[in-house]
């Protein structure tokens, strides 16, 4: 049995920019969430020690995993097992790999809408049904115990993620403790991505694992330390369920790559380093929330963590996929559109990443002002 599943469109976004830079353009990529700032550099100069020294064969780091627990100790207050982490080559080989061992084809899946992308095409992937919970701007875009309480009959699981892409929407504390209980008192097991944990803006997020230590947590080292290209992740399972997701991932996936791993362990103490690109996303989201309104984006969901702005545009288009590469060719600034989040309205918002420099976030407001404010220019059902 096959599954059709919808195409990463910011990923057509992205060709498009780098056929414009081809051709000599000057792009300013926030298409992608990802830093554009590299690993730690502590954890590069280990990496260039290791490669002279070690054959990089299969392996799973005990040093590393010791040290994870360690982090969720002393972030979170949470007593882990170095045992109950599953390695992986990033977070996306943690989802399918937490989907596929406790799941089965036809379980239907609860996740929020607007959400990230690859939350409904892997669950289709894996012939699993995704329940998507429409999630407004009254609720800022969150999933909320109640929602998940109104869900009948219930899920089999609930992927919840705080901070939140494409939004960066945080959940309280206390609102997580209740989604909790709704889901212990109806047997819904909860997967928690917190690959965004360490980008916060106000309030710290919480670790789903404080309120229900049975939930499975995603995460991984392309956010908070910079690591997009060195593949490494991790999923937390419960003890109960590790061994068959060892069985999974030893199947599916073999080992995380060796190299990252030595390089990870390194940039869990580099903090310092990395608290520095915290600031600097955080004046560029300043930057942003300041500009924004002056160019008639001033519905936008309220960025608590990651590095993104997810804006409404229904005053300029109906078509956010076109508005993005018409954005795209007349300005070079490349963004994301919000069908890939929200398959029913996210034809009314695009998403911008700010994990850029300063000055290219300042260009980006530069180059899009008159396009968006300027009536003769301005992109309207591009």
């Amino acid at each position: 049995m096959t599954t059709e599943i919808e195409p990463f469109q910011a990923i057509s976004i992205m060709r498009l920019a780098q056929a414009l830079q081809a051709e000599g353009r000057s792009i300013l990529h926030m298409e992608f969430g990802q830093p554009s700032t590299g690993a730690p550099r502590e954890a590069i100069a280990l990496a260039h020690r290791i490669l002279d020294t070690d054959g990089l064969g299969y392996w799973e780091s005990p040093a590393l995993k010791a040290r994870l627990a360690r982090h969720y100790q002393e972030s979170y207050g949470v007593e882990v097992d170095p045992e109950q982490f599953v390695l992986t080559c990033g977070a996306s080989p943690a989802l399918v790999l937490a989907l596929a061992s406790n799941f089965m084809p036809g379980d239907r899946i609860a996740l929020a809408r607007p959400g990230y992308v690859a939350y409904r095409n892997t669950l289709r992937a894996l012939n699993m049904i995704p329940v998507e919970i429409p999630c407004g701007a009254e609720v800022r875009y969150q999933l909320t115990a109640a929602s998940v309480a109104e869900l009948d009959p219930p899920p089999v699981g609930l992927i919840i993620a705080s901070p939140a892409n494409p939004t960066g929407t945080i959940i309280a504390a206390e609102e997580l403790a209740a989604i909790a209980k709704v889901c212990r008192d109806r047997n819904i097991r909860i997967i928690s991505d917190e690959i965004y944990h360490g980008l916060s803006y106000v309030d710290p997020a919480r670790s789903m694992l404080e309120f229900e230590p049975e939930a499975f947590v995603v995460s991984s080292f392309s956010k908070y330390f910079s690591m997009v290209g060195w593949r490494l992740g991790w999923l937390l399972a419960p003890k109960a369920r590790l061994s068959r997701a060892r069985a999974f991932v030893g199947n599916m996936f073999l080992t995380a790559p060796s190299l990252s791993q030595h390089a990870g362990l390194a940039a869990l103490d580099c903090r310092e380093e990395l608290e520095g690109h915290v600031q600097v996303y955080a004046r560029n989201r300043q930057l942003l929330l300041d500009a924004l309104p002056d160019l008639g984006l001033s519905a936008i969901a309220p960025p608590d963590g990651a590095f993104y702005i997810y804006a409404n545009i229904a005053h300029l288009t109906d078509d956010s996929l076109a508005f993005c590469k018409s954005l795209l060719r007349e300005t070079g600034v490349a963004t994301a559109p919000g069908v890939d989040f929200d398959p029913v309205a996210g034809h009314h918002f695009f998403r911008m990443s700010f994990a850029v420099s300063t000055s290219q976030v300042e260009e980006a407001i530069a180059r899009m002002r008159p396009v968006l404010t300027d009536p003769a220019r301005r992109i309207a059902n591009a």
